[in-house]
Order: structure tokens, then C-alpha cells, then sequence
């Protein structure tokens, strides 16, 4: 049974940083490409980022490039989402997702290529 396991949320003032985790199990990490989304009341799920299983290539949602960074730890079966200069919008609950991918440089950047989700962690930015 694939499990994600999100870690990391919290509250952060505007300007500051927070590390994201997700920690996988259940399914062949290194076989997996992984992205972040996130979510706010009335609104859909939105892209964040996304890194392919290799962790070679990477792409990220206008809105947060240049300030957020994806990464992964195959070894550990883990992906991060550095985050950097927060801002009020970014305000949201963060999903790690997970799909199985072919490809070594393949990134995924829709919600409906993902096939297993994390139950979510709450970021909340003050300003």
C-alpha cells in the first residue's frame, strides 16, 4: 500500500523560509517521478513543482520559481520543497504526489498524472 507522508508545515512570517518532506513507502521510490501541489479553501488543487525520478530534471509553477526548490533523496525515499521568500499567497495545504514513470528526465506537471497522494501539511504565511 503506497503511503506519502508529508512533514514541514507551519506558521512563517512573510520573507522567511520552511523545508517540506515527503516520505514514501510502498512502492519503488526510484521508479516514481514526484511533484508538489497545493490547495486553498474554494479554490482547486494547483501545481507547484515537480521532479523526475532520477531527480535530474525538475519544473516549477511560474508563481513560485526562483523562490521554491524540489529535490529528492531516492536513498531515503524522500522529497523536499525548499521554500524560500514566502508570501502570504503562498498560504495553502502543500501535497506530496507520486507516479510511476518510465522515463529518466519525464516531469508530470497535472494533478490527473499522479496516481498516489499524501493526506497533506498546512503552511500558513503572515504578513
Amino acid at each position: 500500500q503506497v503511503q506519502l507522508v508529508e512533514s514541514g508545515g507551519g506558521l512563517v512570517q512573510a520573507g522567511g523560509s520552511l523545508r517540506l518532506s515527503c516520505a514514501a513507502s510502498g512502492l519503488t521510490f526510484s521508479m516514481n517521478a514526484m511533484g508538489w501541489f497545493r490547495q486553498t479553501p474554494g479554490k482547486e488543487r494547483e501545481f507547484v513543482a515537480a521532479v523526475s525520478k532520477s531527480g535530474g530534471s525538475t519544473n516549477y509553477a511560474d508563481y513560485v520559481k526562483g523562490r521554491f526548490t524540489i529535490s529528492r533523496d531516492n536513498a531515503k525515499n524522500s522529497v523536499f520543497l525548499q521554500m524560500n521568500s514566502l508570501k502570504p499567497e503562498d498560504t495553502a495545504v502543500y501535497y506530496c504526489a507520486a507516479t510511476h514513470s518510465w522515463h529518466d528526465s519525464s516531469v508530470y506537471i497535472r494533478g490527473t498524472d499522479y496516481r498516489a497522494w499524501g493526506q497533506g501539511t498546512q503552511l500558513t504565511v503572515s504578513s
